[in-house]
């Protein structure tokens, strides 16, 4: 009797795995091609950038920086600001890759502290407060 209840208790051990969900989600995918996190709608952030390169670090968080995915696209409406100035910027948000990977070589308190995006800029326009 016992010999049956051993291979009983086996063939439940071995089993049950297969019909339970380990929980296991799907990674967001990193990058400008990858799977949107959020959208940013007329977010008030100082600007900064050059022909290459923009970046900003939004006013209510200082800990996370956007990087633009379309720097040379937006460069045309980012010229017309000066370095630091309060922009209203709206976009499609995306981790960044650089971020993912070097958050995996420090302790979860840095990863929750600092973040990291890239943005896929759709507008950038500024605040004149009802003015024209």
């Amino acid at each position: 009797m016992s010999n049956i209840f051993r291979k009983i208790i086996v063939i439940i051990i071995i089993t049950i795995p297969a019909f339970t969900d380990p929980g296991c989600k799907k990674q967001a995918k990193c990058g400008c091609d990858g799977d949107i996190l959020f959208e940013l709608d007329r977010e008030q952030v100082p600007i900064y950038y050059d022909e290459n390169s923009a970046r900003f670090s939004p006013v209510n968080n200082p800990y996370a920086t956007y990087y633009f995915c379309n720097p040379g696209e937006m460069y045309p409406k980012l010229k017309d600001y000066d370095q630091g100035d309060l922009v209203l910027i709206s976009g499609y948000v995306y981790w960044n890759c650089n971020y993912l990977y070097s958050t995996s070589n420090y302790s979860y308190s840095y990863s929750y502290l600092y973040k990291a995006y890239d943005i896929q800029v759709t507008d950038i326009t500024v605040n004149l407060y009802g003015k024209k």
